[in-house]
C-alpha cells in the first residue's frame, strides 16, 4: 500500500475513535456493546486494521449515532477506491487506461487542471505523447510494442477540444517551467510549443502559465478538476481520487490561487515563444 493510502486509513481510523471517545466509552465498554475484541478495536482506530461496513453500522450504534452510518460507509468506499496501485491499473495495458478516461473527459463540462511538470495531456500532440508514455511504460517495465495504440486513445479526446462544440471548457494552468522540461527531442517540443499557442486562442480554452519569480502559493502535484464534481491526482505509484466535498473545496481554492498568480492572451504566449528562442539556440548550438 502507498504512504497516501495508508494515511487515508488511518485518518478514518483516527475519526472512529472520536466517536467511540465521544460517546464516553472506554476500550472496553465499546467491546461489550459491540462484540469487538480489544485488539480489533485498537487496530482499526490505529489504521492497521480497515473496518468492515458491517463494523462501521455496529460502531456507530453503539456511539448513538446511527444516523451517520451512510455518510461513513460512504467515505469508507472512497477511502477504499480513492488510491489505485499503477502496476494492477496497468496490466491491462496504456491504450485501457486511456480509453476509459475518455468518457469522463467527454462528460465534464469544465475541466480545470494544473500541471507543474508536464503539458496536460489532453494538450499534448502526438510525439510529446507518444515520449512521455515511452518513459512511462519504460518505468513500469511494460511492452513498448503498446504505447502507439494509448497515444491514438489519448489523442482521440483531443477532438473534444480542439472540435467541440462549446459544450466542454477547460481552464488550464501550468508553470513555466513546463515549457523547458523537453520530451521526445527539438522537433516535438517545437510542435508542442506551436500547438500551445494556437490552443490559447480556442474559444473553449483558457491557458495561464505562472511565470517565474515571485509566489502567493506554492506549486505542488498535478490535479485535474471534473466540473464540482471528482478530483483527480496522479502520483509516482498511486492515483488519488476524491468526490468529498471538502476535498473538493479545498482543491477549487488551490487552483483559483494558482490561477491568479498565472499570466494569459499575450503574456503567456511571450513565454511560449521565449522557450521556443531557447529551444532554437540550443539546437544551433
Amino acid at each position: 500500500m502507498s504512504e497516501g493510502a495508508s494515511e487515508a486509513r488511518k485518518a478514518f481510523g483516527l475519526r472512529l475513535r472520536d466517536l467511540r471517545r465521544d460517546a464516553g466509552l472506554t476500550g472496553r465498554e465499546f467491546a461489550e456493546a459491540t462484540g469487538m475484541h480489544n485488539t480489533k478495536i485498537s487496530r482499526i482506530e490505529h489504521g492497521r486494521q480497515y473496518p468492515s461496513e458491517d463494523d462501521i453500522r455496529a460502531w456507530c450504534i453503539a456511539c448513538g449515532v446511527a444516523r451517520r452510518i451512510d455518510e461513513l460507509i460512504a467515505i469508507h468506499r472512497e477511502v477504499e477506491q480513492m488510491w489505485k496501485e499503477y502496476r494492477r491499473d496497468l496490466r491491462k495495458g496504456q491504450r485501457h487506461v486511456q480509453e476509459r478516461s475518455g468518457p469522463l473527459y467527454a462528460e465534464t463540462r469544465l475541466l480545470r487542471a494544473y500541471e507543474a511538470i508536464v503539458v496536460p495531456g489532453i494538450l499534448q500532440t502526438a510525439g510529446y505523447v507518444r515520449a512521455v508514455l515511452t518513459i512511462n511504460a519504460e518505468l513500469h517495465d511494460l511492452p513498448l510494442d503498446e504505447v502507439e495504440g494509448a497515444v491514438e486513445a489519448r489523442l482521440t479526446r483531443q477532438r473534444l477540444l480542439t472540435h467541440g462544440d462549446g459544450t466542454n471548457n477547460y481552464s488550464f494552468v501550468i508553470e513555466a517551467s513546463v515549457l523547458g522540461n523537453w520530451f521526445g527531442g527539438a522537433a516535438v517540443m517545437r510542435e508542442q510549443l506551436d500547438f500551445l499557442r494556437d490552443a490559447t486562442r480556442l474559444p473553449s480554452v483558457s491557458i495561464g502559465i505562472i511565470p517565474p519569480g515571485h509566489r502567493t502559493m506554492w506549486g505542488g502535484e498535478c490535479f485535474y478538476i471534473f466540473d464540482d464534481q471528482m478530483v483527480r491526482s496522479e502520483m509516482w505509484t498511486g492515483s488519488f481520487k476524491t468526490t468529498q466535498a471538502a476535498d473538493l473545496a479545498f482543491f477549487d481554492r488551490a487552483f483559483d490561487r494558482l490561477r491568479r498568480q498565472a499570466v494569459y492572451g499575450d503574456a503567456a504566449r511571450a513565454l511560449i515563444e521565449s522557450e521556443r528562442k531557447n529551444l532554437q539556440t540550443a539546437e544551433n548550438r
